[in-house]
């Protein structure tokens, strides 16, 4: 049988070859933009396989609290440190002043918030401009020191202002209650709407909110069956396949200043949203722990206390017996403060690779390598990104803004 190549299937090969290359680069792009620092100031802006440090001028600075999104090109569209929302020129984007009001949040306007995942931004489901900003800020009459007493949300329209956008409703409450510090969202099991969490202060209470094409509605809460920690669940986090949701959690003991740590891993039902107890793993050395990331193939669970980076394997029966120390601190000093660079927050990046933040002003971040891989052949490399300014905690709260249906489960009906 004899091939015949023609020009038409050229033409049609080498449009086939494009719009392959433009998703290799574009796959992830509205995670494309981390911003850095709060005096001196820039960005880590990645592919799918790289990464650049950029220096930029702008006005907002961030300290703990980033939400940011980009378009599917990976031009940054906005970001908001929890005081004001900014547009795309990094200024205060129309009527995007004001958020979270109260004494507060007024305390640390010249920085931003620091409630770690304090907010997040969200693509209104089946619109191509509307935007959801859900965020939450503290209260100095609340329970406990890390806890809120709302959950807002903001709603901005990207057609509006030349492009550069406009918030046209803002401070909505969406919730009143006691929580703790930290909101995740996950794609709900039809592909469209979104899962939007919250958690009691004591990590004990998991509510639920629903972003549908037409509202953003209060589902229920449900009561986890463990024992909480007051205002302390650290970075709550979905898997990026949405069928594990994590976080860890920790308490304090004022006489001896040991530090109790444990991360819960549950199972997620994409179409009720509910939450089943896998593992609980109590992690404690003796240290502050909060940060957590899952890997990209959604397999490993990575937490951290300030001196050491843990893993567990969340595919296999017997999750504890996985557990493994895979990264120590060393003593190495970021200049010129000079600081420690240990370990706090982590971020799944859009190369699939897991950066760590430190404790204080540092301009080093740790870098973990293949993250998709068991223990040491994960290849954490310690303090091996210099950013060129300092940043204090901050990493974006991004969900998988990619993630599909539940192909053949009773919600995949659209």
């Amino acid at each position: 049988m004899k091939y015949f190549i023609t020009s038409k299937s050229i033409i049609k090969l080498l449009v086939l070859l494009l719009v392959f290359s433009w998703n290799q680069v574009s796959a992830q792009g509205r995670t494309y933009n981390w911003l850095l620092g709060y005096q001196s100031k820039n960005r880590i802006t990645f592919t799918d396989t790289s990464y650049s440090v950029i220096p930029e001028t702008r006005k907002i600075p961030f300290n703990d609290t980033e939400g940011n999104i980009s378009d599917e090109s990976g031009n940054l569209l906005m970001s908001s440190n929890g005081i004001f929302i900014s547009d795309a020129t990094g200024d205060t984007m129309q009527g995007g002043g004001g958020l979270n009001p109260n004494s507060f949040t007024d305390n640390w306007k010249q920085y931003g918030l620091i409630l770690f995942y304090g907010n997040i931004i969200l693509p209104v489901p089946d619109d191509s401009v509307k935007y959801v900003l859900f965020h939450q800020t503290g209260n100095y009459n609340a329970i406990s020191a890390f806890s809120s007493t709302e959950i807002y949300y903001s709603v901005i329209d990207m057609s509006l202002n030349s492009g550069l956008g406009s918030v046209v409703s803002k401070n909505n409450i969406a919730l009143t209650g006691s929580f703790g510090w930290g909101l995740s969202a996950c794609k709900h099991g039809n592909g469209r709407d979104w899962w939007v969490i919250a958690l009691s202060d004591s990590a004990t209470i998991a509510y639920k909110f629903l972003l549908t094409p037409d509202t953003i509605m209060f589902v229920n809460q449900q009561n986890l069956p463990i024992q909480g920690f007051y205002g302390f669940a650290a970075q709550p986090a979905f898997s990026p396949d949405g069928e594990k949701f994590a976080f860890a959690s920790g308490n304090g003991n004022g006489t001896t200043g040991y530090w109790s740590s444990r991360v819960q891993l549950f199972d997620f039902d994409r179409c009720d949203g509910s939450f089943d107890l896998d593992t609980v793993i109590d992690y404690s050395d003796g240290n502050v722990g909060v940060g957590s990331a899952f890997s990209p193939n959604s397999k490993y669970l990575y937490f951290s206390t300030t001196e050491h980076i843990y893993q567990i394997d969340t595919d296999t029966s017997d999750i504890g017996s996985t557990f493994q120390l895979v990264a120590t601190n060393d003593t190495f000093l970021s200049p010129s403060i000079p600081s420690y660079t240990n370990f706090l927050l982590m971020y799944l990046a859009a190369n699939g690779k897991i950066y760590i933040t430190s404790t204080s002003s540092v301009i080093h971040l740790h870098e973990i390598n293949y993250p998709d891989s068991a223990g040491a052949l994960c290849n954490v490399n310690l303090h091996n990104v210099l950013i060129n300014n300092y940043n204090y905690h901050t990493v974006p709260n991004h969900p998988n803004y990619y993630l599909g249906r539940l192909v053949g489960s009773p919600c995949d009906t659209l």
